[in-house]
């Protein structure tokens, strides 16, 4: 379908849920007292596919079972007025698409390079824009397992044929960023699916060097040796090479298929102001510049992408990462730039066992929102992720819903 029409489709489509929505009734919208909200925002979820953590719910299921799965999903996504769908479509130096260069995904079949019988992206494709959402192909660039074993990928996977690429490191493997080759191949990997569907958006999440493991050290010594010579230090050699993988993609969907945006939804504190002054507010554990090497405040105000989705997955009032304080740095960052500012909201701590108090109150998330509002910077937020949207836990997003999704919204373009 065309972009307009699919727009147009959307409009109407979704109208007729305005009063349909979980948790909406007619009088509850009449009675609200709120500014209307903007006709175009990022309402996203993400669909995670990493050890079938969202979609599909085992492995072995038929095709036709695994598309059903799916498009429910999707509904579940227009229900509650959502329309952008993040899939994960690479998940583990994998593919959910007929890819030349990496193996079916194992958490299709059960079996790593088995094909599954259908194209999923391609369904995937089809059918969220059937329904006006926006579908975003997400790939995880390094991963290459979740476990250490090189023996348990199929044979004929890339990793193999170059045991040099791969480094262990806290119970997975990965592919080494500091090799030029590795990154070309990650690319071309990525851009394959670009090149073959009409997605409107590439994703990348939070991993690029691996979060820190205690005791572990990332073996990358031969490749620094080799390639790291002008560089003041590991590290920033370590984050020149992130930001190569950032502008060389941005550059090559921009080639191959002009319109596609790029996103990325990092860690959502890049340094703690008490590391660097120009940092938030806050006394995180980890800091994306400093321990994955993902300068994400540099790609924002160097507008490399199109937009960024901080994962701001506390409370408000949370001691060490305020919900309130990070949205508001990521604003300011994000002020003057042509990048835009997405929220990512934690759905999947509304009433989790163990979470602290507040999100066992079904308002939090409302409240992310009606604070994110005073910002301009701020246009729209996407919830983790599609198991819980389907779930709605507390009735989390019943109530965000109710208070600032009356209408529908059409995707960001």
């Amino acid at each position: 379908m065309a972009q307009v029409s699919r727009r147009a489709f959307a409009v109407a489509t979704l109208s007729t849920l305005a009063l349909a929505a979980p948790g909406v009734t007619a009088s509850g919208v009449a009675a609200a007292a709120r500014p209307r909200r903007a006709a175009t925002e990022m309402r996203g979820m993400w669909l995670a596919t990493v050890s079938n953590r969202d979609w599909p719910s085992r492995t072995g299921l038929s095709a036709s079972a695994q598309r059903k799965e799916l498009t429910a999903l999707f509904d579940k996504a227009v229900d509650y007025r959502l329309n952008t769908v993040m899939f994960q479509v690479r998940p583990t130096a994998d593919a959910f698409w007929p890819s030349s260069h990496e193996p079916w995904s194992q958490y299709l079949t059960g079996t790593q390079g088995k094909n599954p019988g259908w194209d999923p992206l391609a369904a995937a494709v089809e059918e969220a824009h059937a329904r006006g959402l926006d579908l975003h192909a997400w790939f995880n660039p390094y991963r290459i397992a979740n476990h250490t074993d090189p023996g348990k990928l199929v044979a004929s996977h890339p990793a193999r044929k170059h045991p040099d690429w791969m480094v262990p490191y806290g119970g997975k493997l990965y592919y080494n960023p500091g090799i030029p080759a590795v990154r070309a191949f990650v690319e071309e990997a990525i851009l394959d699916a670009v090149a073959k569907y009409p997605v409107d958006a590439v994703h990348f999440d939070d991993y690029f060097y691996p979060y820190p493991v205690a005791g572990q050290t990332f073996d990358d010594d031969d490749a620094y040796d080799t390639h790291g010579g002008d560089f003041s230090s590991r590290a920033a050699w370590r984050r020149d090479n992130i930001d190569k993988l950032v502008t060389e993609t941005a550059a090559g969907i921009k080639k191959l298929r002009p319109g596609t945006r790029f996103g990325i939804s990092p860690f959502a504190v890049w340094r703690n102001a008490t590391t660097d002054s120009r940092g938030s507010d806050t006394k995180a554990g980890v800091e994306t510049y400093d321990d994955l090497y993902a300068d994400t405040r540099k790609w924002v105000q160097k507008n490399w992408i199109d937009y960024v989705v901080p994962q701001v997955y506390w409370q408000i009032g949370n001691a060490a990462a305020d919900y309130a304080k990070v949205v508001d740095w990521w604003a300011g960052v994000a002020k003057g730039s042509a990048t835009r500012l997405y929220i990512g909201e934690a759905l999947y701590r509304a009433g989790a066992a163990g979470a602290p108090s507040a999100w066992q109150d079904p308002a939090e998330l409302s409240r992310h929102l009606t604070l994110a509002d005073r910002y301009t910077q701020v246009g729209g937020h996407v919830y983790f992720a599609a198991q819980d949207v389907a779930a709605d836990p507390v009735g989390a997003l019943s109530r965000v819903v109710a208070d600032h999704y009356r209408q529908p919204a059409l995707p960001p373009s």
